[in-house]
């Protein structure tokens, strides 16, 4: 018996003068034409297939895109590419206009609800912004709590090739189906791109682009994993006065993956509809 499915297709645009990978769900037809697009933008080591799971569910209610971000999956990458933030965010707002998204919104993991943050300031369709349990690490600010060196040996086994349970010493509360798929794709994350966003999560300053939101905002964030304390929380909200906050009880970090229920739930109806 053959299983339904939201997903349509995976597909390239040239964007911002790269090719832009990205896997579609849903479509646009149905009760999916009453609200806005969904772009999820996944963090600094995931590329779009990782998030399938989350895409097929989204597809059932919302015309959804999941990105490869530059450097990982399918996406360019080079030794010459411009790994920066205000490169990546210019991705996503030329990715929707070269999709013809005139309202969209957007779900940032990590990484990605920074380059979310870093995208708002300038682009004129999003109208939504779901900020995922982003690092709030900066200037003069504490260090982000993963070390670099987990991505880097992970990935360089990923490179000679590797199999679930070699993952499993990285992600030991990952189920065998995610550590499969981690471990398969693993190794089109660019070593170059990573470092240099690492790097961005210290240099790059998102409290300042924070006040600058100008469309309504969610802040989801993690129980465990100590990315966004309480304490971060609350300077959030004063950055940003009419933010949603929900904290997804029994998750860490990657929070679909250890409370994939609680995480569509903490969704409510900000994207219009539940999800």
């Amino acid at each position: 018996m053959s299983q339904s499915t939201t997903f349509l297709y995976g597909a390239n645009v040239q964007a911002n003068g790269i090719r832009q990978h990205y896997l579609r769900y849903g479509g646009d037809t149905g009760l999916r034409t009453r609200h806005d697009p969904v772009i999820i933008v996944p963090g600094i080591t995931s590329p779009a297939v990782t998030w399938g799971f989350v895409g097929e569910r989204f597809g059932a209610t919302f015309d959804t895109y999941v990105l490869d971000i530059r450097g990982r999956g399918l996406s360019s990458a080079s030794s010459q590419l411009d790994y920066s933030l205000d490169a990546q965010a210019e991705d996503l707002a030329a990715f929707a206009q070269a999709l013809g998204l005139k309202r969209y919104s957007v779900i940032g993991h990590s990484m990605g609800a920074r380059i979310g943050i870093r995208t708002a300031r300038a682009a004129s369709g999003m109208a939504r912004l779901a900020m995922i349990d982003p690092p709030v690490s900066g200037p003069g600010r504490r260090a982000y709590p993963a070390k670099l060196s987990w991505y880097i040996d992970s990935m360089a086994q990923a490179r000679e090739g590797m199999d679930a349970e070699a993952m499993r010493v990285f992600c030991p509360s990952w189920s065998d189906a995610q550590l499969r798929l981690r471990a398969e794709w693993l190794h089109t994350c660019d070593e170059r791109a990573v470092r240099e966003s690492f790097d961005g999560f210290h240099s790059d300053d998102i409290h300042a682009d924070l006040p600058k939101l100008n469309v309504p905002s969610l802040l989801m964030t993690a129980e465990h994993g100590g990315v966004v304390t309480d304490e971060d929380v609350e300077e959030i909200r004063g950055l940003v006065p009419n933010v949603l906050h929900v904290r997804v009880s029994g998750a860490g970090h990657m929070i679909p993956w250890d409370n994939e229920p609680g995480f569509y739930e903490a969704f409510g109806t900000f994207l219009g509809a539940p999800v």
